[in-house]
């Protein structure tokens, strides 16, 4: 079985093609509609999904029921929820599909049972959850060190796809901004593009 999405274990270099080969058949594609739901608030997580095709998106509601995206899941991304699946809680966040999505998916206890069996996954799962810890202070940090045309450019740059697929609400929110400013650096930056 060969697809791009499986490059997340083959980018790691220390796995045997025998452990390569159990961990990507232990895989069972999945697909999705727009609009259907991978995780809801309140459940909890069971598998965990490599995006072959399609995008997606976690959100939490605030405090007055205001949906805030908190990521966008691309092609070649792990859709996963952390707390949720290996503390065995349920979820705050809601995984949603923006487009239609075609997964690869690997349940929970399938995943124990190789994380024990072979070592060599146990290491990428470090490296991997060092990788998303990495990321995640990264982006918190240029909440309050960037300015949000800054952080649009970095999004339009990194995950092109979000700014073709998602609708503004949800990348404004995403970006901490309200709609109306997003709509003003967008139209800023078709303007004076040189200027940043």
């Amino acid at each position: 079985m060969s697809t791009k999405a499986f490059n997340v274990y083959h980018d790691f270099p220390f796995f045997f093609p025998e452990e390569l080969n159990e961990i990507i058949n232990a895989h069972e594609k999945v697909f999705f509609q727009k609009g259907d739901f991978i995780l809801e608030e309140g459940k909890t997580s069971n598998e965990y999904l490599i995006l072959e095709k399609g995008l997606a998106r976690s959100f939490v509601n605030d405090f007055n029921g205001n949906e805030v995206t908190t990521n966008f899941f691309v092609e070649n991304e792990i859709i996963i929820e952390v707390s949720s699946l290996f503390q065995r809680i349920p979820t705050q966040e809601n995984i949603v599909c923006i487009t239609d999505c075609e997964c690869q998916k690997i349940d929970f206890d399938t995943f124990q049972e190789l994380y024990h069996k072979i070592q060599n996954l146990s290491e990428w799962g470090r490296a991997w959850m060092s990788q998303e810890l990495f990321t995640y202070k990264q982006r918190s940090v240029e909440m309050f060190t960037l300015s949000a045309t800054k952080r649009y450019l970095n999004l339009l740059e990194q995950k092109p796809h979000v700014i073709q697929f998602a609708p503004l609400k949800q990348i404004a929110s995403y970006l901490g901004v309200t709609d109306t400013s997003l709509s003003r650096i967008r139209k800023e930056l078709v303007s004076h593009p040189k200027k940043n």
